[in-house]
C-alpha cells in the first residue's frame, strides 16, 4: 500500500533545513506522498528509511528495460487505468515475428523493411522497435537467425523457443544485446529462470489461467528474478483483451504483487487476417499490451499503430509545441510571402507540410500560443491582433524580406482588423480556413 504524507513524515529527520527544495519536513512528505517530489532530494534520511521508502514508494507495475542496440526502451511503470487519471509514461513496444520456417529472402526483406520504417511526426520519428524470434524445432537455424537480426539491425529482441536447450544457445550467442527470453511455464520454470539469472536479462512468464500465472510469477520472483513479462496465453480478442484489463486493475487496485509486471501480447496468432490482426494490435496498444507482436511488419499497417500509440502516450496536460520563430520553407528570399500560424505542433506540421508541398518560397513566422491550435489561442487571447502585430515587428522578419504582405490564418479573420492597425505599413491577408487550401492560395499570390 502507498504511504500517506503523514506516515512518510514520521519517518523523516524533521529538520525542516528546506535543502529539499521545501519549507518544512511535512511538506516534503505531502510532495514525496503525491510523487511531486524525490526521496533523492532530503540529504539527511537515513538508509534504512530510504530502503523502506523506496520499497513503499515503487511502481505498481514494474518498468522493465528492454535493450536495443544503442539505446533502451522501458514498458511497465504505469500507474493509473486511464490516461485522464495522469497519463501514460512508456509506449508499448511494436514487435514484428521471424521464425526458422522462413526463408533467407523473406528475413531479409523483413530486416530491410524494419531499416526503412521510420515515419517523422510532430517533429518526433516514429519506429517499431523489436523482432520476436520464433524457434519451430531447429536450434541451429534458430541461434543463424537470432545472429543475423542482432547483426543487420538495431532492434530489440525476443528469443522464443519450448527448447531451453535451444534458447540458451541463441542467446548467448547475442547476449551483448540482452534479450527477452520466452517463455517460462510451469514445466521449465527452474530452467528458464536460472537462464534469465545468468543472463541477467527480462524473461515472459505463460500460464493459462490467472492462478497458474500469479503462481508462477510469485515462483520466479522467489527465485531472485525480478525483470518479469506476464503472457496471459490467451490467443482469443475477447479473452486477452479481459487478461489484459484484470491484470493491470489487480496491480493497481489491491496492488496483487505477482500481477505487477508488463505484459506481452500476440494479435498475429489471433488471426490469419492482415486488417483483423492490426485492429487487434491497436486494442491491446490502448489496453494495455507491453510488447505487440505482429506477423509482419509493413509500413500501411504499421503507421497506423505508431500514431495510435503516439496520441495514448503523449501527456494531455503537457501541448506538444515547436520553437517560437522564423522558418523559411522552399528556399525564401526577400520577395517571398508572409505566413504565420500558432506553435501547436501538429498546426505547425500540417500548415508547413503543406506550404513545402506548394513549392512556393514562403517565410512562415510562428508565435508561441502555449501550444495552443488557431481558434484555442485566439479564444483565449494569446493570438490577438495586438500580440500578433508586436511579435511581427520584433521577429525579425523586416531585416530578412522586403515583403509587407502578411497571411494570416483564415480561422483567425476577426483579428485583421486590430493587426492593420498595429501594422499599418502592412497589407493583411486572410488565408484559407484548411490547411489543404494552402497551395492553391499561394499559387494563386504568384499571378
Amino acid at each position: 500500500m502507498a504511504l500517506t504524507g503523514i506516515e512518510i513524515f514520521k519517518m523523516l529527520p524533521k529538520t525542516n533545513c528546506k535543502e529539499c527544495g521545501f519549507p518544512t519536513c511535512l511538506a516534503f512528505a505531502m510532495a514525496l506522498a503525491s510523487g511531486k517530489a524525490e526521496l533523492a532530494a532530503c540529504p539527511y534520511v537515513s538508509e534504512e528509511v530510504r530502503e523502506k521508502l523506496a520499497e513503499a514508494a515503487a511502481p505498481p507495475i514494474r518498468p522493465v528495460k528492454i535493450a536495443m542496440k544503442d539505446a533502451e526502451k522501458v514498458i511497465g511503470g504505469e500507474l493509473v487505468m486511464f490516461r485522464h487519471e495522469k497519463t501514460f509514461f512508456n509506449p508499448p513496444l511494436i514487435a514484428g515475428l521471424l521464425t526458422t520456417a522462413m526463408g533467407d529472402a523473406q528475413v531479409d526483406a523483413q530486416l530491410d523493411a524494419f531499416a526503412k520504417m521510420q515515419f517523422e511526426r510532430v517533429g518526433l520519428m516514429l519506429r517499431p522497435e523489436m523482432f520476436a524470434l520464433k524457434d519451430l524445432g531447429d536450434g541451429a537455424t534458430f541461434t543463424a537467425l537470432a545472429k543475423k537480426v542482432a547483426d543487420r539491425t538495431d532492434a530489440a529482441i525476443m528469443l522464443m523457443s519450448d527448447n531451453v536447450d535451444y534458447l540458451k544457445a541463441a542467446a548467448e550467442a547475442i547476449k551483448d544485446r540482452k534479450p527477452v527470453l520466452y517463455a517460462a511455464t510451469a514445466a521449465n520454470a527452474e530452467a528458464m529462470g536460472a537462464l534469465a539469472k545468468e543472463l541477467g536479462v527480462p524473461l515472459v512468464a505463460k500460464a493459462d489461467n490467472y492462478d497458474a500465472l500469479a503462481e508462477l510469477s510469485t515462483r520466479l520472483t522467489g527465485m531472485g528474478l525480478k525483470d518479469l513479462i506476464l503472457d496471459s496465453g490467451s490467443r482469443t480478442l475477447k479473452q486477452a483483451f479481459q487478461d489484459q484489463v484484470v491484470i493491470r486493475r489487480a496491480a493497481l487496485g489491491p496492488k496483487f504483487r505477482p500481477f505487477g509486471f508488463p505484459t506481452v501480447t500476440f494479435p498475429c496468432e489471433m488471426t490469419d487476417d492482415p486488417l483483423k490482426e492490426t485492429m487487434y494490435a491497436a486494442t491491446f496498444i490502448a489496453k494495455y499490451g507491453g510488447i505487440v507482436v505482429l506477423s509482419s511488419l509493413e509500413p500501411h499497417r504499421v503507421f497506423p499503430l505508431l500514431l495510435q500509440r503516439l496520441n495514448i502516450y503523449t501527456d494531455p496536460q503537457k501541448p506538444m509545441i515547436v520553437t517560437q520563430g522564423i522558418y523559411p520553407i522552399n528556399n525564401p528570399d526577400e520577395n517571398s510571402p508572409i505566413a504565420i500560424t500558432t506553435n501547436f505542433a501538429l498546426t505547425y506540421f500540417i500548415v508547413s507540410g503543406e506550404i513545402e508541398g506548394s513549392k512556393v518560397p514562403t517565410w512562415l513566422l510562428i508565435k508561441d500560443t502555449e501550444g495552443l491550435s488557431v481558434m484555442t489561442a485566439w479564444a483565449a487571447g494569446k493570438f490577438s491582433g495586438d500580440d500578433v502585430g508586436q511579435f511581427v515587428k520584433k521577429c525579425g522578419i523586416t531585416e530578412k524580406a522586403k515583403t509587407r504582405t502578411l497571411i494570416i490564418p483564415g480561422y483567425a479573420a476577426a483579428i485583421s482588423g486590430d493587426l492593420e492597425e498595429e501594422l499599418p505599413d502592412w497589407k493583411i491577408l486572410i488565408g484559407p480556413r484548411e490547411a489543404s487550401h494552402i497551395p492553391a492560395f499561394l499559387k494563386s499570390l504568384q499571378q
